[in-house]
């Protein structure tokens, strides 16, 4: 298969378990596809930049262990575009545990895990490491995966994951991080393991080396290496963290963070992940991303005696790939070919008073290029993505709901050479988002529904979301994830069902949660007709993370 790198070329952050309302609401910018996972129960002190108390507001909390991004802190430090903070990372190395430093020793004693945080190597403890880890055991059933579609019936999937990194800091400027991945796969009637996320030796899942300080009154950095990214709409790449391998790239990515402007530059590959040996991952140079993402912090302002703060963020983020995720429905089956989707998107999101707002515009160009000599086509896509929520903050479970819409433009499978109008997302939108069950994704796809969350106790949460899907276009295809379904002509009706999905998350004990997840797929008529099938789906992990 020819490098796609050769056929185009360009034209010119787990959090704490209240993560969930974050990603409820505001925290769609950077969040990636977790449940609510091991709570944090290290020490939580401010730290000697933190300001004083009474000026500690909604526009700049200070997070636990976490580097002090000032107002993109917000989001549990989503809007810093490393993934949510405060204690534990989805970025494991957006840590920074340096505060224990001035931590007193009896609190530092309370978790014994602080002892592999901060290992000072130097007397001057300028070289210091830091030592994470985590096991998570998934058990995942499925009467009709994939709407019955998968070949399988009554599916029971076990997934193990052992991952653990270190974090070498080289005074305050260079730091390396290294995160080493095992992933076991069993069960019964299972399926999708010959793709290379489930089942991995013991290998390289993360590897970076960071030089960073301040330039041009800016946080400035440069980050290369294998490193997962979340510095994108979660409508359209996440870390993939629903299953054991997480989607790791190769490449290099810089930031500079002032305090009201931030700009991250990235290129990267994908991580080829289909290798089984020991430490034979390389390089998938089919699958590349590039691009900028700027965010604006606009000035604080107070409604309904609340301070709030918007956020406006301006990107460009380009997919160059081939092979089966590029491949367009016609009306007997698929077109082979390669493509290049050019995402020119805003978005603005942030409270307004007890409310939470996001707003998410992409349109997305580029062309495909067809196997064989067939001539090539320009791409039209869009999407559209919306949340509007309250949270009553004065209520002891502080319940929310919020309203989520969602639409990703469809084309047409009896087009052979116009444009091409399915919008495209080939690097695995966050499952959380939408549907956790992966049968459906975001292409050619409306989706409408409320989000409900409450936290009863401090360590338990409940989310529950019920959307209804319709097809964009009822003139092409169904879309899952990584799958066109095979149905076309039998198709009637746009209205595809309904996923209604909760989850309860307990974090019973320090570093440990157990997560349930719940869903169920309603198919429509036309669906029914068509060959859908009904489907039920749990998913429990239990996760100990430190």
């Amino acid at each position: 298969m020819t490098r796609i790198s050769a056929v185009f070329r360009p034209a010119s952050l787990t959090a704490g378990i209240t993560t969930l309302f974050v990603s409820l609401n505001v925290g769609h910018a950077a969040q990636a596809d977790i449940a609510p996972a091991a709570g944090v129960t290290a020490t939580k002190m401010k730290s000697a930049s933190s300001p004083p108390a009474e000026k500690a507001a909604v526009h700049h909390v200070t997070l636990p262990h976490s580097p002090d991004w000032g107002v993109f802190n917000a989001g549990k430090g989503a809007a810093a575009g490393f993934g949510t903070a405060g204690g534990f990372g989805q970025a494991r190395w957006a840590e920074d545990w340096s505060d224990l430093v001035t931590t007193a020793p009896e609190q530092r004693r309370k978790d014994w895990f602080n002892r592999l945080k901060h290992i000072s190597l130097t007397n001057k403890g300028d070289i210091w490491l830091s030592l994470n880890g985590e096991e998570r055991l998934r058990y995942i059933f499925e009467n009709q995966p994939m709407m019955g579609t998968a070949g399988k019936t009554d599916a029971s999937r076990i997934l193990l994951r052992n991952q653990y990194g270190a974090d070498l800091h080289l005074g305050d400027h260079v730091r390396a991080y290294a995160e080493f991945l095992w992933g076991v796969a069993g069960g019964s009637n299972y399926y999708g393991y010959q793709n290379g996320v489930q089942r991995e030796r013991l290998d390289l899942q993360q590897g970076i080396l960071e030089i960073k300080g301040r330039m041009l009154g800016a946080k400035m950095g440069v980050i290369g290496g294998r490193q997962i990214f979340l510095d994108a709409p979660v409508t359209m790449q996440s870390a993939r963290d629903l299953t054991n391998a997480q989607q790791s790239w190769d490449g290099f990515r810089g930031y500079a963070v002032w305090k009201s402007f931030r700009l991250d530059l990235f290129d990267f590959m994908q991580t080829n992940k289909l290798p089984r040996n020991v430490f034979a991952d390389g390089t998938n140079y089919n699958a590349r991303m590039y691009g900028i993402y700027t965010s604006t912090a606009l000035p604080q302002f107070s409604v309904m005696g609340q301070k709030s703060q918007i956020f406006a963020d301006v990107f460009f983020i380009d997919y160059l790939f081939n092979g089966a995720a590029a491949a367009l429905a016609t009306t007997t089956g698929t077109r082979a070919g390669s493509t290049r989707r050019d995402n020119i998107g805003s978005r603005v999101w942030g409270n307004v008073g007890p409310f939470d707002i996001s707003l998410t515009g992409v349109f997305q160009g580029g062309e495909f290029r067809p196997a064989g000599n067939n001539p090539t086509r320009a791409v039209r896509a869009y999407a559209v993505n919306g949340t509007f929520g309250w949270t009553a903050k004065n209520l002891k479970a502080k319940p929310s709901i919020a309203l989520q819409g969602d639409v990703f433009s469809g084309g047409s499978y009896h087009s052979q050479d116009g444009a091409v109008g399915t919008f495209a997302t080939p690097y695995f939108p966050l499952p959380y988002y939408n549907d956790v069950t992966l049968a459906l994704t975001s292409q050619n796809l409306i989706g409408i529904g409320p989000v409900i969350a409450a936290a009863p106790l401090a360590n338990l949460h409940l989310k529950l979301h019920v959307p209804f899907f319709w097809r964009e276009s009822t003139q092409d295809a169904v879309y899952g994830t990584g799958k066109i379904y095979s149905w076309r002509n039998g198709l009637s009706g746009g209205f595809i069902g309904a996923t209604p999905q909760t989850q309860l998350a307990w974090n019973f004990a320090p570093h440990w949660t157990w997560t349930h997840d719940i869903a169920g797929f309603v198919a429509s008529h036309g669906m029914h007709h068509a060959g859908a099938k009904d489907g039920a789906f749990y998913m429990q992990t239990m996760e100990f993370k430190f």
